[in-house]
């Protein structure tokens, strides 16, 4: 593990253990304790946000050759835990999902499309799901500090995902092609040629615009269904909160964690923000502090089989290679 991701992972842990300890041990376990079917139930919606998401995925995957849907779930998980559990800054699942679907047979320039291609879905859709979050909580009286810094949050996202996506265009690859030839000038590398590659399937990829459209669709459903979460937990501990608030609350949850993304897991940070969002709805800290703790177990209850996975899959090539 590299130091700063290290120092940031101590951190988080010595403010949730702080945090914990203000809260009270006794009553945060006690709310476990009162989650019931919760835990359960989240473990059930993050399967489910998991197989969606891979879905989608598949739908922006043009042939040939055609990609198997298991595959595309299977490497989902595998993005999941690698970005919920090590230190990668919430990326490396994604960058490590190209190399494994070159498994399948995928040429290496349309598996990074196509990851290109959904994290860009993924991250508009995350967009639109935090403004409609924020709409939530303001249309229930929200205001404040977290309002103010959501808001300037979205602002500051608005020319982020702008850039990202004028990068893709056709027009702008002539320029990222000529960065690379720079940067390699000298050495045998063959980076522009890739490049280019790449850019052909993007525009391979977004000129089916059904299958991108879709693919946006179940992505943002995913964003709300994961909401299920808030509800469901929140729910069992006796501090029942209606659809809208649980989506409020997730929304800004998950915005909050993505701001977090030198911190592995958004350890700390998770259980400050979820403390501060369902005090918003009479959710007290303790509850609150539980929500993410019964969270963290869904984290592990995907994380750990991705894990597994991929070290099978690595495995089962590493044999392929070598006989």
């Amino acid at each position: 593990m590299k130091f700063a991701p290290a120092v940031a992972l101590i951190a988080g842990l010595i403010v949730t253990a702080v945090l914990i300890g203000q809260t009270g041990f006794q009553e945060t376990g006690a709310a476990l304790a009162h989650s019931s079917w919760g835990t359960p139930l989240t473990i059930l919606v993050r399967v489910g946000v998991v197989v969606l998401a891979g879905i989608a995925w598949s739908l922006v995957l043009p042939g040939p050759p055609t990609v198997p849907l298991h595959i595309c779930v299977k490497l989902r998980l595998i993005r999941e835990a690698v970005n919920t559990l090590l230190p990668v800054l919430q990326v490396g699942g994604d960058i490590l999902a190209v190399r494994l679907l070159t498994f399948s047979g995928t040429p290496t320039a349309l598996a990074t499309a196509s990851v290109i291609t959904d994290v860009l879905v993924q991250a508009l859709t995350q967009f639109v799901f935090t403004i409609i979050g924020l709409g939530l909580l303001v249309h229930a009286g929200g205001s404040g500090p977290i309002v103010e810094a959501v808001t300037w949050g979205l602002i500051t996202a608005v020319p982020l995902l702008a850039a990202f996506f004028i990068v893709q265009l056709g027009g702008a690859h002539g320029l990222v092609s000529k960065a690379l030839a720079r940067f390699v000038a000298g050495r045998q590398w063959q980076a522009v040629g890739a490049t280019e590659g790449v850019y052909r399937q993007l525009a391979a990829i977004q000129a089916r615009t059904g299958p991108f459209a879709a693919s946006a669709a179940i992505h943002l459903f995913v964003w709300v269904f994961a909401s299920l979460e808030v509800y469901f937990v929140l729910h069992f501990m006796g501090y029942p909160v209606g659809l809208a608030e649980a989506v409020a609350i997730e929304s800004l949850a998950q915005a909050i964690r993505g701001a977090a993304f030198a911190v592995p897991g958004a350890i700390g940070v998770q259980e400050g923000g979820l403390i501060i969002l369902c005090g918003l709805f009479g959710v007290p800290p303790q509850a609150a502090l539980a929500l993410s703790l019964i969270k963290r177990v869904g984290d592990l209850a995907v994380g750990i089989p991705g894990l597994l996975a991929w070290h099978a899959l690595e495995n089962r090539h590493a044999n392929v290679k070598n006989t």
